[in-house]
């Protein structure tokens, strides 16, 4: 019998050399398995080796389509880059003036005296200071971290590098969202774990998820992020989180959420970890209120797991830059990330205004103060195809199956994610009116 693999290859060819074009339908696997002279079970292993491959994506219901493009790989640590003009992929907020309101911090860290002391190494758990200023950054209404429990990694996504390392063996199965931050996807993978997609609704993980899969085969965590999910901007409400943090506590299992966008909440809800906090790790960051260039990562460990954390904070290279802690402090204390979340939260509620206007009529889900939008495409686009025609347009944007754990029969319902921030409004607004222009059209 023939090495599936082997089938794979050739097909992989076909479509390297664009006798498969992107959007094009593969037969059934059935229909595959007799013209090939191969067992159904074999058409099966070669359709699940072209989605490990990100050279197809299956969609329940509908078939398995080549994509626009293959998965990106290797890039746990950074966010995917690309050459369009326009941007819609990339999703750093930029406030006018930044530049000119972070600079007076950054003088006194030039003086010879102080710069030798910020240029020397830091510890994971960083600085006094910069422990007493990320507490005082994150505090909610209801939940203040205690500074001795705070940890510092380069940035957000190494923090939950890090959570991971400290909580789930090579081989464990983490618990996510059916939708989930691509690049959480890409560390897993480095770490030699499993993630396993739990259903949303319109609150966000259903506790009742996390409970039927932990049952079936037991989870080692769960990743989520209740605040302003990316991609779909859900936000959980009070009850749901009580909902999640007593199901946690139940199957004693810890959890790993994800706060970078919210800032841009300004409502008064806390975190999970003010209704778990034993068990709850709480990552954010600097690079969404701040900038990505000089950025540091928060990671809040419950009691009793700081060395843990700290530990996997070092043995993978992921620990702040004391020149950034450096930086973080005065910027935290002298009033200028307050200012910037100000104004970031006006900026994205513009943007907001703008994907109102310029998509109306369309369904898309997104929150007035954030900053993407996660659209469901119109009938008869899909989000490879829908991906490929703006890339043609000079626009970059995120199709849903890069959301997803790349499962054969996994659908991200054919939407697509707009990130707003990277763009200035007056390009954005053109974008979108391009955008919506093409959905128009038939592929």
């Amino acid at each position: 019998m023939e090495d599936y693999r082997r089938i794979a290859d050739r097909i992989a060819e076909d479509i390297a050399a664009g006798r498969l074009r992107p959007g094009e339908r593969l037969p059934p696997q059935r229909v595959f398995a007799r013209r090939r002279g191969i067992a159904g079970s074999t058409a099966g292993r070669v359709y699940g080796e072209l989605v490990r491959r990100g050279l197809v994506v299956g969609e329940v219901g509908r078939g398995t389509f080549v994509r626009a493009a293959p998965l990106p790989s290797g890039r746990a640590l950074a966010e995917p880059a690309t050459t369009a003009p326009v941007n819609l992929e990339l999703n750093y907020p930029s406030a006018p003036g930044q530049s000119e309101l972070l600079a007076p911090a950054l003088a006194p860290l030039l003086r010879p005296d102080v710069l030798a002391e910020s240029l020397r190494t830091a510890p994971a758990t960083g600085t006094a200071a910069a422990r007493e200023a990320a507490a005082g950054l994150l505090a909610t209404p209801g939940w203040r971290p205690a500074p001795s429990r705070l940890t510092f990694a380069g940035n957000a996504r190494q923090a939950i590098a890090a959570a991971l390392a400290s909580l789930v063996r090579p081989g464990g199965r983490v618990g996510i969202e059916s939708l989930t931050y691509p690049l959480v996807k890409e560390i897993a993978n480095r770490l030699g774990v499993t993630l396993v997609p739990l259903p949303m609704d319109a609150e966000g993980l259903r506790p009742e998820a996390v409970t039927a899969a932990h049952r079936s085969t037991p989870l080692s965590a769960v990743y989520v992020q209740p605040t302003l999910h990316n991609p779909t901007s859900v936000t959980m409400g009070e009850a749901r989180r009580h909902q999640l943090a007593a199901t946690a506590r139940q199957l004693d299992l810890p959890l790993v959420e994800d706060r970078i966008w919210s800032f841009l909440h300004e409502g008064p809800l806390d975190p999970l970890a003010a209704y778990a906090p034993e068990r709850t790790y709480v990552v954010d960051g600097l690079s969404k209120r701040v900038a990505p260039g000089l950025t540091v990562g928060f990671l809040v460990a419950p009691e009793g797991r700081v060395e843990q954390v700290a530990a996997a904070l070092r043995s993978g290279a992921w620990t702040a830059s004391r020149f950034a802690l450096e930086a973080a402090v005065r910027w935290i204390a002298d009033g200028t990330v307050e200012h910037l979340v100000r104004a970031k939260r006006a900026d994205a509620a513009h943007r907001q205004h703008l994907v109102a206007e310029h998509l109306r009529g369309y369904t898309v889900h997104s929150d007035p103060h954030g900053y993407y939008a996660w659209w469901e495409l119109p009938y008869p686009w899909r989000a490879d195809t829908f991906a490929a025609a703006a890339a043609e347009r000079g626009m970059a944007i995120t199709p849903g199956s890069a959301f997803t754990v790349p499962v054969l029969g996994t659908r991200a319902e054919d939407c697509v994610r707009l990130g707003l921030a990277s763009t200035a409004p007056p390009e954005l607004a053109q974008a979108l009116r391009t955008l919506a222009g093409i959905a128009r059209t038939r592929p």
